[in-house]
C-alpha cells in the first residue's frame, strides 16, 4: 500500500520559515519524481516544486529563491524548506509522488497559514 504523509505545517507570520516533510512508503522512491504542489479554495491545485530521482530541481517562478526541495533516499523523504513567507504562501501544501511505472500518488495535504 502506497504512503505518502506530509508534516511540518502550520502558522507562521510573514517573513518566517516553515519546513514540510513527505514520508514515502510503498513505492521504490529513489526511483520516483517527487513534487510538492498547494491550492487554495477556489483555485486548481498548482506545482511549487519538483525533484526527479537524480536530483535535479525545478521550481515555480513564485517561490524562486525563497523555496528548496530537497530528497533522501536513505529516509524515503521529501523536504520543501519554505523562507520569506508570504500571506499568498497560505495553502493546503500536498506531496506527489511520480513513479517510473507511471503512476502518480497524493498525500493527505498539510496547511500552512501565513499570517500578515
Amino acid at each position: 500500500q502506497v504512503r505518502l504523509v506530509e508534516s511540518g505545517g502550520g502558522l507562521v507570520q510573514a517573513g518566517g520559515s516553515l519546513r514540510l516533510s513527505c514520508a514515502a512508503t510503498g513505492i521504490i522512491f529513489s526511483s520516483s519524481t517527487m513534487g510538492w504542489y498547494r491550492r487554495v479554495p477556489g483555485k486548481q491545485r498548482e506545482l511549487v516544486a519538483a525533484i526527479s530521482r537524480a536530483g535535479s530541481t525545478s521550481y515555480a517562478d513564485f517561490v524562486k529563491g525563497r523555496f528548496t526541495i530537497s530528497r533522501d533516499n536513505a529516509k524515503n523523504t521529501v523536504y520543501l524548506q519554505m523562507d520569506s513567507l508570504k500571506p499568498d504562501d497560505t495553502a493546503v501544501y500536498y506531496c506527489n509522488a511520480k513513479t517510473v511505472y507511471y503512476n502518480d500518488y497524493w498525500g493527505q495535504g498539510t496547511q500552512v497559514t501565513v499570517s500578515s
